[in-house]
């Protein structure tokens, strides 16, 4: 059963189907986003070896109970099927069914063990119950034992009404992303599980940016050094940051705070798609550009 889930259809002369909710875009697609050879073609046209897949906003959380443990199985078969049938193109990485606990503990097990999954993808909130939340404590603790990858992308920020120009897009995948990470250093969960990669989407939403601010919190207020035993920049420096911002000079931001083997190139395929040619054009030397279009995953992901 869908959490709210009262959608309007709306199609695009470009070819979208736009759901539309409060006067946002939801969620939205083309055909040719589930036409594998196409995206096949696609690879071959950008110079693009292998892509992760994994399943993107909103993922499986609008689903409650066990419909939502039922999703994410299914997601997972899903993608380890299109790996099995294409394993020299695409890895995976696995869907959580996060409102239950036992049920996501279990399927960490499957999708290591019988699935060969490379890491997991983990919303920015579920459904609004925010990532440093006491409850997922036991996830955090496995996928630290199992030193698994987690990729995070963002999910809309709880309690988005009524919106315009795509706001809850533009600007609340940013928002969530950011809360959600410095949430996650302030309550200590990377000072405790140390051993698992943490990746952000679009260059870390504006974390980078901020870690002058935070650095300032631990200093001024108790609560902001109760979990945590050094600087919140310090904490960031050890996180991974994709490209997915598509703008050079975040880029080179992230390049300067957390150097070139902190940084994954993302293309954000399908939805935008992008090619190599941003990271080329970097004025950085061209083992960094080695490290960020392929070196850096082959090693976090054991490709």
């Amino acid at each position: 059963m869908l959490r709210d889930m009262v959608l309007q259809v709306e199609k695009t002369p470009s070819g979208q189907t736009l759901l539309r909710k409060d006067g946002y875009t939801y969620m939205w697609w083309r055909d040719a986003f589930f036409d594998i050879d196409e995206r096949l073609r696609v690879m071959d046209a950008q110079g693009i070896d292998m892509r992760a897949l994994s399943l993107s906003s909103p993922s499986v959380y609008d689903w409650s109970g066990t419909r939502q443990v039922e999703m994410a199985r299914y997601m997972n078969d899903v993608t380890a099927k299109i790996v099995q049938m294409h394993p020299d193109r695409f890895f995976g990485l696995g869907t959580l069914p996060l409102s239950d606990i036992e049920a996501s503990l279990i399927e960490l097990d499957r999708l290591t063990l019988e699935l060969g999954m490379k890491g997991v993808m983990i919303g920015s909130n579920v459904a609004g119950m925010q990532l440093n939340h006491q409850r997922f404590e036991p996830i955090w603790a496995k996928i630290d034992a199992l030193k698994l990858p987690v990729f995070e992308h963002p999910m809309f920020p709880p309690n988005v009404g009524q919106e315009e120009f795509e706001l809850p897009l533009r600007l609340g995948f940013i928002f969530d992303t950011t809360t959600c990470v410095t949430r996650l250093i302030y309550s200590g969960v990377f000072e405790r599980y140390p051993n698992f990669p943490y990746i952000m989407a679009h260059t870390g939403g504006a974390l980078l940016m901020l870690l002058k601010r935070l650095d300032n919190g631990y200093e001024l207020f108790p609560d902001c050094r109760k979990y945590i035993n050094k600087p919140p920049s310090e904490y960031a420096k050890q996180l991974y940051y994709d490209t997915a911002s598509f703008y050079a000079p975040s880029i080179m931001m992230a390049h300067e705070i957390v150097g070139p083997e902190r940084i994954l190139f993302g293309s954000d395929e399908p939805l935008i798609g992008a090619d190599t040619s941003l990271i080329e054009g970097l004025a950085i030397p061209q083992s960094h550009k080695d490290k960020i279009l392929g070196e850096n995953a082959v090693r976090l992901f054991g490709l």
